[in-house]
């Protein structure tokens, strides 16, 4: 099939454009910066140089490419490390969730393109009452903190826009990510005791690991109807769990524990949520209906691989 995927050089792009070319997909892959473009073409895709804000370009690539299926996995947090100011940092990323979006859906609309896949996430905008682990028909965070509301607009919009824009519209909602080239910033606060438990660790994330996360999208190249996915591995598990976990892996000590006044006043209210109320994500949908399960079922299998290959990276 020729698939067309949009940020094809961002962290799932890195591991979906080699997956799709290996599975016999003809892949067109756009990137911003033209330096990348040779590592397309490497992978085995016929790179192409487009702004996602660009609704020409945008149009004019895809006439070009004729795809079959649209993957957009379009965001700008390459830079992102403070969630103090998450709307300002998030910015363009949201800007890229509805204008991108549109974009997109308008030009597959004009390739005659039917299938239509988005990137999505669920974690900091899950409900945080109720259930410790939602489910796809779980409503998203109906009172967010203020300064996530523009980008928990820009994630409603596109998620309530693909599967009803296009004929067979999927959106996947990616877990926080861990794995080669995610976050290994991470792995550099825990290993300097510069990520705390706050204020208990109660609150429960559902990881995903990268890898993972770009199989499920290349099943969903060919599986599954329109609708959301929540794209994470088997096992939600509290704050208080999995932080010291990670720092076992790096031979670090343990995360200091800190009230939540003191997180809120080091980090600011969205972190200290994070760590005290979020709410984890089920994938029985995505197993069930993509034919999707992870290589990793919990983080527990996927930290100490991470942390091998982030150590190796630092040492080559």
């Amino acid at each position: 099939m020729r698939v067309f995927v949009a940020g094809a050089t961002g962290v799932i792009g890195q591991s979906l454009v080699p997956s799709l070319v290996a599975a016999g997909h003809e892949v067109t892959g756009t990137t911003r910066s033209p330096a990348k473009a040779g590592q397309l073409k490497r992978a085995g895709a016929t790179p192409v140089i487009v702004d996602g804000l660009d609704r020409q370009a945008v149009l004019d690539a895809v006439r070009a490419a004729q795809p079959e299926v649209i993957v957009h996995q379009m965001t700008a947090l390459a830079s992102m490390r403070s969630f103090r100011n998450f709307d300002q940092e998030f910015a363009v990323t949201s800007e890229l969730r509805t204008k991108g979006t549109d974009y997109l859906l308008e030009a597959a609309r004009k390739a005659g393109t039917r299938r239509f896949i988005a990137q999505s996430f669920i974690g900091w905008n899950n409900a945080r009452t109720g259930t410790p682990v939602k489910s796809e028909t779980d409503p998203l965070d109906p009172d967010p903190i203020e300064r996530t509301r523009q980008a928990l607009a820009a994630l409603r919009h596109l998620e309530e826009t693909v599967p009803t824009a296009a004929p067979e519209g999927l959106v996947l909602r990616y877990g926080p990510f861990y794995g080669h080239g995610a976050s290994d910033y991470m792995l550099e606060a825990v290993r300097k005791r510069r990520m705390p438990v706050i204020g208990g660790g109660a609150g429960i994330w559902s990881f995903s690991e990268v890898s993972d996360a770009a199989a499920a999208t290349l099943a969903a190249v060919t599986r599954g109807g329109p609708g959301l996915y929540n794209i994470v591995d088997d096992d939600p598990a509290p704050v208080r769990e999995w932080l010291p976990y990670l720092a076992e892996c790096l031979g670090a000590k343990p995360p200091m524990n800190v009230p939540s006044w003191a997180g809120k006043l080091a980090a600011g209210e969205l972190v200290v949520a994070m760590m005290t109320e979020a709410r984890g994500a089920a994938n029985a949908k995505a197993r069930r209906e993509l034919d999707w399960a992870p290589v990793y079922p919990s983080w527990r299998d996927g930290f100490p691989v991470w942390v091998k290959s982030a150590e190796q990276a630092r040492a080559a």
